[in-house]
């Protein structure tokens, strides 16, 4: 099995392609060793003292190769036998309670993100998602590479916030939490 690397805008971070599904749907973050009890692979990554965090995405994974390879050849599951049920898939739920006026700019907001947005950063190793809309500004939570990268705060302001404002007006700013 060959599992290809690549660099992203994050010097900290590395991005793994095993040249086969990771995950079917969605993407999962586990920011340190204590959120990795659910999956086998996040725990063996974790448990050689190398890493800061494990990134879970489509079709890679953000951290080491050795451990990987032994994971993906070997067909063992990405996640423990029933711990599915536990698990969070944030999808975008809003961290606070939000204007059901809004409802229309919200659509339009997390359509941009799911359609335009998250497929680009997922090419850096990262996932940006929804985190709410109140008051004109707009609230994305960074994942993977993207939490913590030096230019995260450059990709956000400059990138995302002209994209989103484009094509949703009422949006005036954005804002990672």
């Amino acid at each position: 099995m060959l599992i290809e690397t690549e660099l992203t805008p994050n010097p900290a971070t590395r991005k793994f392609l095993p040249g086969q599904s990771v995950m079917d749907t969605g993407s999962r973050d586990f920011p340190n060793a204590e959120a990795a009890e659910a999956s086998p692979l996040a725990e063996a990554l974790f448990a050689t003292g190398l890493v800061d965090g494990v990134f879970f995405g489509r079709d890679f994974v953000s951290e080491v190769l050795g451990i990987l390879l032994d994971h993906f050849v070997g067909g063992a599951p990405l996640f423990k036998p029933g711990t599915a049920a536990g698990i969070a898939v944030d999808a975008g739920s809003p961290a606070f309670e939000e204007d059901p006026a809004d409802a229309d700019i919200i659509d339009q907001i997390k359509e941009l993100i799911d359609t335009r947005v998250r497929p680009a950063v997922a090419q850096d190793g990262g996932d940006i998602i929804y985190r709410g809309y109140k008051d004109g500004t707009l609230y994305l939570g960074m994942q993977g590479a993207c939490s913590g990268c030096p230019s995260s705060e450059i990709t956000l302001k400059r990138g995302i916030e002209g994209l989103i404002k484009h094509y949703v007006p009422e949006v005036e700013a954005i804002e990672a939490i």
